[in-house]
């Protein structure tokens, strides 16, 4: 299985992988750890990444960049549209409100929604992490801030399974950074907290987010952000200043030519960055437009004086973040700064002042994110162990979910199921007292950010039939999933029917108290209107959890509830039946609509990789024509004909010519058939010269292979004593005949001029070499015989101990004479004695 993380960037992404050392990040084609997100539409193919930033300058109103900006969000948002002004490309209004973006593309106008122009560049980055792992990649982790809503967070997920990935969650980036921060840190306080403060200013946008640290754990305390302050925005202070001091001194206006934005804008962002470091920079574009040369400089005092409405804007949400923890700066142990933004010495100069304390660079400002992602994913994935480590986000926004009463009269009801803070993955129930079909609208509350559309989705519950009473109870799950997307999961109606069951002598409780009558929603709070909720728990813990988390309600009554259900059996039995819910998603894609992207992505993929094999084919055909030309000259010289190369070298030079005409723009097949016309001619020469350089060092193996054997046949070396002069004889012949037949090809060879083909050929030869190793090898190697076992002589027994001495004749047999001396105790003497009778057969005792 993959385990990746993905950095998606407003600029640029990042790809880390986990392997068994630990984090890389990956390198892309041009071996840079950063990717631009842009995608460049051509007439032929798309051009994604580094090769869509190559082809920006020359094609800027195809080139769409700041992806990130448009996803899930609504075309009239005042924030995009002030992004819009400053695109070089065409972006419009689509029929559901939502923003589409316009690109010449395989010759013609064609429309593309942010959703799978992401997944563009989704495909784009698992190629990368595919290349480098050298396997399919699936599963993986993706960052995102956490200002994103419900909507765009459903539209990063629909653009991944549009790119063929399959998220195992949507990690807020700055989450990311804490685990990165935490998980390598040995030293983390057991029982007090550690705070962390993390600033991430990106290109685009400035999160925080203060996490607390225990040993094994982090919790996330806070989380604040400004959607529109980042780096590109100090990079537009620039280029307005520049724009207008041009516009003054040389009299053009950048902003009429998108060619000139685009290279203006890149200078800006360079000259950011020398004035990170030095306190002035000048500024020189040739020919930036009308082929006017432009000359610029500024001074890091200047800069900060016309970037101080952006800093001024630094502040908030630290204040924010630190309100909301619940924490003053003295509580702040350590602030950490990420983002390629950070790099800003006034915003650097900011945070100290705030937090009274040096802002630390212990980070990889640019990698954390994607390395916490990899870290994220390798946790959820089985395929790695990972250090202990719970990491405790928070969702960064209040979640209600609002219905009319059953009267369909009074005003709508709201609650909040989920609020601000609450942990991801995380399950609700609500209980509802209907009669038939009903609707709830999830929403958000309390956001206090005006640019978040209040609706999220709208769900009917129904059609449902109860079997007595006009009103039925219903359990309505609601689930905040891990990647902060809300839904509602289930409907169940309950239905109590009376079943004869003997009763014990308990007190009965109150008629309308409520069970707990299942492991996901561990209590219910009785209550006199017709909704409930209550915050499910872990299984292991329902049968526990007595306390109650019932919707406010000032008829509420005190309930006892039920602890152990061994002690007092119901009466009634709770049957359970499933309700259809049915979902919208307000701007979200349908299931058809996503299949068709699919199957459009799919497509685009294709026609990439056919121009890229057609690309490689026409390469080849002019690699061909250039290399072969160069050897006819050289080494290829002597082995064609002065005609033949005089036409093969025309039929190039034709070849070339139709390549930079006619031949500029063909099919692969064109190609191909090209390529093998030119070989035709050009294969017999490259096998004429390739058959005389082999063919010395294969003479010689095989003259090698005679002399061997030969030698060895006629050697009175004592080891081939022991092979009959016959097979030597043999050995000797077969290596004679194979020296005539070489010795007759070789003169014929040799009469024949370089270009003519040969008659001997090297494959003949070794071939002719195996054949005689083949036949003598055997017979040479032959093993000597095993030498015969000696028998040793046989000496006169001895006189025994125990019964003097005897002859021969009345000696008896070994075994009884053994079983004797052992039993009459015989002397060393005679245990020799019968040692050495052994080889002659006889039987040991």
């Amino acid at each position: 299985m993959s385990v990746v993380g993905f950095d998606l960037g407003n600029e640029s992404c990042i790809v880390a992988v986990a392997r068994q050392r630990g984090i890389d990040v990956v390198l892309n084609e041009e071996s840079k750890r950063e990717t631009p997100a842009i995608v460049c539409f051509g007439d032929k193919q798309r051009f994604i990444g580094t090769a869509g930033a190559a082809s920006s300058t020359m094609n800027p109103k195809n080139s769409i960049s700041q992806i990130k900006r448009l996803i899930g969000r609504k075309y009239s948002d005042p924030e995009l549209q002030r992004d819009i002004a400053a695109f070089p490309f065409r972006v419009s209004e689509g029929p559901d409100g939502f923003p589409l973006v316009h690109a010449r593309y395989l010759g013609e106008e064609r429309v593309f929604t942010p959703t799978q122009l992401m997944a563009m560049v989704l495909s784009n980055l698992k190629g990368i992490a595919e290349s480098n792992l050298n396997t399919a990649v699936v599963d993986c982790c993706i960052g995102i801030p956490v200002y994103f809503t419900d909507l765009q967070r459903r539209a990063v997920l629909d653009a991944a399974t549009i790119a063929g990935l399959r998220p195992l969650r949507l990690f807020h980036e700055t989450t990311s950074t804490a685990l990165a921060y935490g998980i390598y840190k040995t030293d983390l306080p057991e029982n007090d907290q550690l705070n962390v403060a993390f600033v991430d200013v990106g290109h685009a946008s400035m999160q925080v987010c203060i996490a607390g640290y225990k040993k094994g754990q982090l919790k996330v305390l806070a989380h604040a952000y400004d959607r529109s302050l980042g780096g590109r925005d100090f990079d537009e202070v620039l280029f307005k200043h520049f724009a207008a001091k041009f516009k003054d001194e040389y009299k053009i206006d950048v902003y009429q030519n998108a060619r000139a934005c685009i290279r203006l804008r890149v200078a800006c962002e360079k000259l950011k960055k020398v004035l990170s470091a030095n306190p002035e920079s000048p500024m020189n574009i040739e020919c930036l437009m009308d082929e006017k040369d432009v000359r610029g400089f500024i001074k890091r005092d200047e800069f900060e004086q016309i970037s101080a409405p952006i800093l001024e804007r630094v502040k908030g949400p630290l204040e924010k973040a630190l309100a909301e923890a619940g924490l003053t700066t003295e509580n702040v142990h350590f602030v950490e700064v990420v983002g390629s933004g950070s790099r800003v010495p006034a915003i650097i100069k900011i945070l100290t002042d705030f937090f009274g304390k040096e802002p630390r660079r212990t980070m990889n400002a640019s990698e954390c994110v994607a390395r916490g992602c990899a870290l994220e994913c390798a946790i959820l994935s089985p395929t790695f162990k990972v250090r202990e480590f719970q990491v405790n986000d928070g969702f960064p926004f209040s979640i209600a979910m609002s219905w009319k009463p059953d009267s369909q009269n009074g005003d709508n009801q709201q609650t909040v199921v989920f609020p601000k803070g609450n942990p991801m993955p995380s399950v609700k129930a609500l209980t509802f007292y209907r009669s038939n079909t009903f609707s709830v609208d999830v929403t958000y509350v309390d956001t206090g950010d005006l640019q978040i559309s209040p609706k999220i989705s709208t769900y009917t519950i129904g059609p449902f039939h109860p079997s007595k009473g006009d009103k039925a109870k219903l359990k309505v799950k609601v689930r905040l999933n891990i990647h902060g997307v809300v839904s509602v999961e289930s409907a169940t109606m309950l239905e109590e029917e009376e079943v004869e069951v003997p009763v014990s002598a308990t007190t009965e409780p109150p008629k309308d108290s409520a069970k707990m009558e299942t492991d996901d929603t561990p209590n219910e709070a009785a209550s006199g209107t017709d909704v409930n909720m209550q915050e499910a728990k872990a299984p292991a813990d329902a049968a526990a959890d007595g306390a109650e988390n019932g919707a406010p309600n000032s008829e509420e009554k005190s309930v006892p509830m039920e602890t152990d259900a061994k002690v007092e059996p119901s009466k009634k039995k709770v049957k359970k039946t499933n309700v259809p819910v049915a979902e919208l998603v307000y701007g979200a894609l349908g299931t058809t609509e996503l299949q068709k992207a699919v199957e459009k992505e799919f497509e685009m993929a294709l026609q990439d990789r056919v121009m890229e094999e057609t690309k490689d084919k026409k390469n080849a055909v002019e690699s061909y024509v250039y290399d072969m030309r160069n050897k006819l000259y050289d080494k290829y010289n002597d082995f064609v004909t002065a005609e033949d190369k005089e036409a093969f070298i025309a039929k190039l030079q034709e070849v070339e010519d139709w390549l930079y005409e006619d031949g500029e723009d063909e099919t692969k097949g064109v190609y191909v058939a090209k390529l093998e016309e030119l070989k035709k001619v050009g294969d017999p020469i490259e096998a004429r010269y390739k058959e005389w350089m082999d063919r010395g060092p294969a003479i010689d193996q095989l003259a090698y292979c005679i002399n061997s054997f030969r030698e060895a046949a006629l050697s009175k070396d004592p080891k081939f004593d022991h092979i009959e002069m016959e097979e030597k004889q043999k050995v000797i012949n077969e290596c004679s005949e194979a020296e005539v037949w070489l010795r007759e090809k070789k003169q014929q060879q040799d009469a024949l001029p370089k270009h003519a083909n040969p008659v001997l050929l090297s494959s003949d030869i070794k071939k002719k070499a195996e054949t005689v190793d083949r036949f003598c090898k055997p017979i040479m190697m032959k093993p000597k015989p095993a030498p015969k076992p000696q028998t040793p002589p046989q000496t006169p027994p001895t006189e025994t101990s125990a019964g003097g001495a005897q002859t021969p004749e009345q000696q008896p047999q070994g075994a009884e004479t053994a079983g004797e001396a052992s039993e009459g105790g015989a002397s060393e003497s005679t245990g020799e004695q019968m040692e050495t009778d052994k080889p002659e057969g006889t039987e040991a005792a």
